[in-house]
């Protein structure tokens, strides 16, 4: 029997969502919990699975049209009822090349084990700080001319097939969305080997292709073109990319990496575009955070020199027992939380209009996530529970999710704190638009060594220290200089002289 897809309760305060991208078509048979639309709210962007397994045999909708919640958007049915691509209700596509569509795994992104490279802040929700995030690892970016199906490298042949039944070439199994990753990464399916079932090219394949530059395990070998090919064209002067990402030589240091929006001025002087939908949140939430509190920011240096040697020392056994990585930014997120119980005022919420205040026995801590998208900020419910490998766990989690689309609007919302992590991409001092109604937050700012003047049983020496500044900001409608302070000088004091070797378990 049929089963009609109905547009899913959201959050909330949600009650209707933009089809952005439709990740099936017509015929295709998906699975039970298979994504198969990405639906764009007001807080965040989202991926809706489908609820049964079966064959789609009409879409109701087409892209950029607002569903209100409830409302059917897709029928799901028996193979037989799929009819043809043309009938149906099928909306018109976009993209000429999305003749073939599939299921593709999700990837898994793995957080980075270098406390200096460390990106794990989820990114601030459209309503967020403006901060950028520290939460995931930032893949290393290449323009087309510098990646694996660029201009210039020859293709492999139409199709072939390997000893271990892959199937490549322009017969590859591939979703609309692979496609439209390698399309915009300069890569065609037939320079990528498939890892799904028939050779299937999923998700997780394209983005280790796009990530190696073209080459390794991701990527077919490339062949010599038949004879009877035309010639390649050479890549467009008028596209503006980044050199290629080039390992530096012990000792040296490495370039920090690129922006990851790349512009293809196509030959023109400027480019001008129309503004994303979570762009659009994230610029009117940050006006209106900025219009409507009254925010400074206090800063303070903090020795973690103690924290860095048990990273040193516990990171390896701590990933292999817990599979998540040891960075300072879950060390200080669970001082925070201890620290956050002593100090109500800043983890509080202000209601102007009513006049009053609401103080919160439970911590909804914010973490906010650098993502293709713009900043998203989800949050951790009652990290106050949680302890270090928790927490741990839980910032890589919501970090993968938020990436992957896979993060829910509940998860946007209700935070009473929120921290963000510009210091991973090298960030010394900060100074991070808050996201009412919450009245703080932590700018986790670059570890460094630092050559400092300690005081010890033996006098004044100079010594080198690993060495950062958090960076607090505050609504000081609610929150007084004194208050901000004394916070910041009590989360100092836990980060230097607590010993979280006990909570590791390793």
């Amino acid at each position: 029997m049929a089963t009609e897809v109905e547009l899913p309760q959201l959050g909330e305060s949600v009650t209707e969502g933009v089809i952005t991208a439709w990740l099936v078509e017509v015929g295709d048979e998906v699975e039970a919990d298979q994504p198969v639309v990405e639906i764009s709210t007001d807080k965040v962007d989202t991926e809706i699975p489908s609820p049964v397994a079966g064959t789609v045999t009409e879409l109701k909708a087409e892209v950029d049209d607002t569903i209100e919640v409830g409302q059917v958007i897709m029928v799901i049915g028996d193979a037989a009822e799929a009819g043809g691509g043309d009938e149906g209700g099928a909306p018109d596509r976009e993209d000429s090349d999305r003749e073939d569509s599939g299921r593709e795994d999700s990837a898994d992104d793995s957080a980075d084990d270098s406390a200096e490279d460390e990106k794990a802040t989820p990114e601030p929700e459209p309503s967020s700080s403006g901060q950028d995030a520290a939460a995931q690892d930032a893949p290393a970016s290449g323009g087309a001319e510098y990646l694996g199906g660029a201009a210039g490298v020859p293709s492999s042949p139409p199709s072939s097939s390997d000893g271990d039944g892959q199937v490549e070439g322009e017969k590859a199994l591939t979703s609309p969305l692979v496609r439209k990753m390698l399309r915009e990464a300069g890569m065609k399916p037939e320079q990528v080997r498939g890892s799904g079932a028939g050779g299937r090219i999923t998700r997780e394949d394209a983005e280790r292709a796009i990530e190696s530059g073209g080459e390794g395990e991701g990527k077919a070998p490339a062949e010599a073109p038949p004879a009877s090919a035309e010639p390649q064209q050479a890549p467009a002067a008028s596209t503006v990319t980044p050199p290629p990402a080039v390992a530096a030589a012990p000792g040296e240091r490495e370039r920090p990496p690129a922006s990851p929006t790349q512009v293809d001025f196509s030959g023109e002087r400027e480019q001008t575009q129309d503004l994303s939908r979570v762009r659009k949140a994230i610029a009117r939430s940050m006006m209106d955070s900025l219009h409507s509190t009254a925010q400074l920011t206090a800063g303070v240096e903090v020795d973690l020199t103690r924290i860095m040697n048990l990273r040193a020392a516990k990171k390896d056994a701590f990933k292999a027992q817990e599979g998540a990585s040891l960075s300072p930014l879950p060390l200080i997120s669970r001082a925070v939380c201890m620290v956050l119980p002593r100090h109500p005022v800043v983890n509080s919420s202000i209601d102007t209009e009513s006049g009053t205040v609401t103080y919160h026995r439970y911590i909804n801590l914010g973490m906010a996530v650098d993502t293709e998208r713009g900043l998203l900020v989800p949050n951790i419910k009652d990290a106050q529970d949680l302890t270090v490998p928790g927490l741990a766990r839980r910032i890589g989690d919501l970090a993968k999710r938020t990436r992957n689309k896979k993060i829910q609007p509940d998860e946007i919302s209700g935070g009473t704190f929120t921290i963000t992590n510009t210091g991973s991409v090298g960030t010394l001092f900060d100074t991070p638009i808050l996201n009412p109604p919450e009245v703080a937050i932590l700018a986790t700012c670059a570890v460094e060594k630092r050559p400092v003047v300690i005081s010890d049983a033996y006098g004044d020496s100079i010594a080198i220290r690993w060495m950062s500044y958090l960076c607090l900001s505050y609504d000081h409608r609610m929150v007084d200089g004194a208050d901000a302070a004394r916070f910041l000088q009590d989360l100092k004091f836990v980060l230097e002289t607590h010993d979280f070797a006990a909570e590791l378990g390793v």
